[in-house]
């Protein structure tokens, strides 16, 4: 399913969301002042996160570019060319055979389309029968089991740690990422949206041992970051893996001073200073270090560089590995289910239980009762 080559170029050259009636913006510049008129935009285009626009975004260029292929209508749609472009995407394999799309990423495809008509004040072609039967079809006919990313469990985690860079900023910062991003659960979205002023250096009040509080802002599933989730890092029992001990080496880093890693820890007493900013900002093969964040992609990127180097397929890795890890991990350590939900603010215990499954299939298992 390639786009036509002016489609490709739109992809690139949109910078408005999909999900906003532009035309109708207009219409409000007209009848209101240049202030009011910007206000309201500003909030309808802050009403979905940045990745569910970009992701809509790429999903209704690829559905127009069909239709310009296929000489259909793109808007309004009809809803047997939907039905007829859902199917076509689903037969769409890679080189290597296997499809091209899997049966979430079909459902977004859909749902983009649905979110266009919206905006636009018409009514969406994929909720009639056609389109939602032919997901259905879809999704009974893939009866294979998504491929998760293989969970960072503590041994893998001391790997990757041990792959970073010799020297440089990058060696740091990176410590502090596959830390916290593991000890706290986070989503790689996450990771990348962290600033310094959603740090907190704290003391743990029964043990007066110190941790770090993060707040997370918005998040998957708190869109509007009504919640404040937050997650508390503790001191870790070794300076190689305490999260706290690398936030203060980070810290220093920027601040131009040099770091001598002696093994002991230096996180009692911590205060850091007043710093904005991302934690996790970008740094180039020199060692320059930006001023922007580092995408989620770039998240994911790295942990799959580190697996590369410690000898593991990367293509079993992902930024998802870590949240991924810290479930299993914690499973592993007789975390209860509670616990493991509070840390990585799942909703759902099937979630949850799916990990526990993966890290001790017999726990809770009658089978153990057979006596064979």
């Amino acid at each position: 399913m390639s786009l036509p080559e002016p489609v490709q170029h739109a992809l690139v050259r949109v910078s408005h969301s999909v999900l906003i009636d532009v035309d109708a913006l207009a219409g409000v510049r007209e009848r209101f002042d240049d202030e009011q008129a910007a206000s309201l935009s500003g909030y309808l285009r802050s009403a979905q996160s940045p990745n569910t626009v970009r992701a809509y975004r790429s999903d209704w260029i690829a559905w127009a570019g069909w239709c310009q292929a296929e000489g259909r209508q793109a808007l309004p749609a009809d809803p047997l060319d939907v039905a007829v472009y859902l199917a076509v995407a689903a037969d769409t394999v890679k080189p290597d055979g296997s499809p091209a799309f899997g049966p979430s990423t079909l459902e977004r495809k859909s749902a983009a389309i649905s979110a266009v008509h919206a905006a636009n004040g018409l009514p969406s072609p994929t909720r009639s029968d056609v389109v939602r039967l032919t997901l259905r079809g879809i999704r009974r006919t893939r009866k294979a089991q998504p491929q998760r990313k293989r969970p960072v469990l503590l041994d893998t985690l001391e790997a990757l740690l041990a792959e970073r860079p010799p020297e440089g900023p990058a060696r740091t910062r990176d410590a502090l990422l596959l830390l916290v991003g593991f000890a706290g659960a986070l989503r790689r979205s996450e990771l990348a949206g962290v600033e310094f002023e959603d740090v907190t250096v704290d003391v743990d009040p029964r043990t007066h041992e110190p941790l770090l509080l993060i707040r997370l802002g918005t998040t998957k599933t708190d869109q509007t970051g009504k919640h404040q989730q937050s997650v508390v890092l503790p001191r870790g029992s070794r300076r190689p893996t305490c999260p706290v001990c690398a936030f203060a080496d980070w810290t220093e880093v920027l601040d131009g001073k040099e770091i001598i890693e002696t093994g002991l820890h230096r996180c009692h007493g911590y205060q850091p200073g007043a710093r904005q900013g991302a934690v996790f900002p970008i740094i180039n093969r020199h060692g320059g270090i930006s001023a922007k964040a580092m995408s989620g992609r770039a998240v994911a990127e790295l942990v799959k560089r580190y697996a590369v180097r410690a000898g593991l397929d990367p293509a079993m890795f992902g930024g998802h590995s870590l949240r991924a890890g810290f479930a299993t991990q914690a499973a592993l350590g007789g975390a209860s289910d509670r616990e493991i939900m509070r840390q990585g603010r799942w909703t759902n215990p099937r979630t949850v239980h799916r990990y526990i499954r993966t890290a001790n299939p017999l726990e809770d298992n009658a089978v153990t009762r057979l006596g064979l």
